[in-house]
């Protein structure tokens, strides 16, 4: 079996801290979290920063991921096939539904966002490509699950973390909903994953009839419910979306 390289293996297991984070990290963070030397640790941070891969904020001397890896994963992005052929979909459905977009892959035991369509108002908003999701809360991790069996073994014999009151953890629950997701064919989520915040997907699939990924919309509670549930134009809008992109990739009628 070939070694591997510690440095490497170091250096990726640092941006894969920065990119779990929702701040900077200080040079002693960076070294404590992954039980490395000062020194070491630092070494290796002015190499990623000399490659664009790592900045530092030059006031508090904190690190955060740099500008060459988005450079780099939007040129990977850019060729995903899936990704490619949901674009034109994608925007049609944040516009019909007024809400964020999101289509989503497997990746690492969780939800891999690998396109993002804004909300078609004039709000705020931070691009969340890249980002990644849990697979047991998220109407796109359900969807995932239920369609997936790698996905579905990931999310089974996972952790499944408590984000809200409304989080299922029981695995015996989870399967229930997995289920019902594969007999209504779209998987909600409902203040699940984040208070406030309710989001419903449906799974794409490709000419293989494999499923590839899943698309979907998120925004508030108040606006995606109505009376307690999903809105049902809202759940036809995303399934046209899935149905869509699928055709697109060889999918065919269904």
């Amino acid at each position: 079996m070939a070694r591997t390289i510690q440095s490497l293996e170091r250096a990726a297991a640092m941006l894969r801290l920065l990119a779990g984070g929702e701040r900077r990290l200080g040079l002693s963070e960076i070294a404590a979290s992954l039980d490395l030397a000062k020194g070491t640790a630092h070494g290796i941070l002015r190499t990623l920063q000399q490659e664009g891969f790592v900045e530092q904020d030059p006031a508090s001397g904190r690190y955060q991921l740099g500008a060459e890896l988005l450079r780099l994963g939007n040129s990977y992005l850019d060729v995903h096939e899936l990704r490619a052929r949901a674009l034109v979909w994608a925007d049609d459905l944040a516009r019909a539904s007024g809400e964020s977009v999101y289509l989503g892959v497997l990746h690492q035991q969780g939800v891999l966002i690998v396109h993002h369509v804004f909300r078609p108002d004039d709000s705020r908003q931070v691009l969340e490509v890249g980002a990644m999701q849990p697979l047991h809360s998220t109407a796109l991790g359900k969807v995932l699950a239920a369609y997936d069996p790698v996905a579905h073994t990931e999310a089974a014999e996972g952790e499944r973390r408590s984000y809200t009151a409304r989080t299922v953890t029981e695995l015996k629950e989870f399967e229930g909903v997995l289920d019902l997701v594969r007999a209504r064919g779209w998987a909600a989520d409902v203040e699940e994953t984040w208070d406030g915040v309710a989001s419903l997907a449906a799974p794409i699939h490709d000419r293989r009839r494999m499923p590839v990924g899943a698309v979907g919309v998120t925004g508030a509670v108040e606006r995606v419910c109505a009376d307690g549930t999903l809105r049902p134009e809202l759940v036809a809008a995303v399934r046209d979306c899935a149905r869509a992109v699928s055709r697109d990739l060889g999918a065919g009628r269904f």
